[in-house]
């Protein structure tokens, strides 16, 4: 009896301490993943363009298929592969003719983007729509024009019946439409984790060392920053208190007020070299430098290692994604070129 009296005293400590975790980081601003879809649809969903199964199927059809860039060989999924962690693994995106982003920038995780207030490292796009148009058309990345892209899917009949039955039979297939339905799928690319199930209510869904990393990350004032359901996707500002050691590498600066997108930290295990020009490579040595630059202070190796863990539980189960099979290509269909 006294055995079934201790357990239970155990287990109410631990559902206690663990509530009160939840609340402390709900009060430090940090948001979970709805468990329900159509709250979930609330948040991801665009009042202007709704998702539909329809959409979503093309829109995954478009995101993979390179006859969208000029060279025919470049898809969204290149710079941002979805069996990764969405993102390339390199210092810098490399795009048409094997050209380096000229900024030495790296390409962003797509997983969650859908979360970001903002869209690319300075923000410049307000939404995944907006922000689908810059990379086809940037001649170091697709490099392709609006109109290579218009006679690319209108010339494949498969394409055209598509967004008839995704828009109606009057659709205007144009550049933005092409873009508003690779978007369409990219907010559905969310991935929720252990971390979303212990802030929803499942005490065991992460394991002590990750609860002390999260009390540690909020401690240490890591949430400041990395927030909100993206655990990121703000606009912030970058070399607080002391400058990034790898600032020169690349001429970036953030916006005109040299504010910086925040990275969501969502699957950040995946997706080093970190910064927004690659130049850290591991986590560890990323979670210190954000802690002397933003935070101005020098973590222990405990702390480092609890922060650590934490973000182990933002990795999260991906949307099962087959690989689609794309329309074929005819005689109408532009070449590509590679010069």
């Amino acid at each position: 009896m006294k055995k079934k009296i201790i357990l239970a005293t155990v287990v109410a400590s631990s559902l206690m301490a663990s509530s009160q975790m939840v609340t402390e980081a709900k009060q430090a601003g940090l948001k979970a993943i709805p468990e329900s879809k159509t709250e979930l649809l609330k948040l991801i969903d665009n009042p202007k363009n709704h998702i539909t199964e329809e959409k979503v199927e093309l829109g995954k059809k478009l995101y993979f298929d390179p006859r969208l860039s000029k060279s025919g060989l470049i898809s969204c999924n290149t710079c941002h592969n979805l069996s990764k962690g969405s993102d390339d693994g390199m210092e810098a995106a490399i795009g048409h003719k094997w050209t380096a982003n000229p900024h030495h920038l790296s390409s962003p995780a797509v997983y969650n983007a859908v979360f970001n207030d903002r869209q690319f490292w300075d923000g410049r796009s307000p939404d995944l729509e907006d922000q689908a148009q810059g990379p086809i058309q940037a001649s170091p990345e697709m490099a392709a024009t609006p109109k290579h892209v218009v006679d690319t899917v209108t010339s494949m009949p498969e394409y055209v019946k598509e967004f008839k039955t995704a828009y109606g039979k009057n659709v205007d297939i144009n550049f933005k439409k092409v873009a508003d339905t690779i978007a369409t799928f990219e907010r559905t690319l969310v991935t929720p984790s252990a971390f979303d199930a212990f802030m929803n209510g499942n005490n065991d869904a992460m394991t002590k060392q990750e609860k002390d990393g999260l009390k540690t990350f909020i401690k240490v004032g890591c949430a400041s920053c990395h927030n909100g359901i993206g655990v990121g996707g703000s606009m912030g500002a970058m070399n607080v208190v002391a400058t990034y050691k790898y600032m020169g590498t690349g001429d970036f600066k953030g916006d005109k007020n040299g504010m910086v997108r925040v990275p969501t930290l969502r699957n950040i295990t995946e997706t080093a070299p970190y910064f927004h020009n690659g130049m850290v490579k591991t986590l560890k040595d990323a979670i210190k430098e954000m802690a002397r630059i933003q935070l101005g202070t020098k973590l222990t190796d405990k702390e480092v290692t609890e922060i650590e863990s934490f973000l182990g539980a933002l990795k999260g189960q991906k949307p099962n994604i087959s690989v689609p099979m794309l329309p074929a290509s005819n005689s109408k269909t532009p070449q590509p070129k590679v010069d």
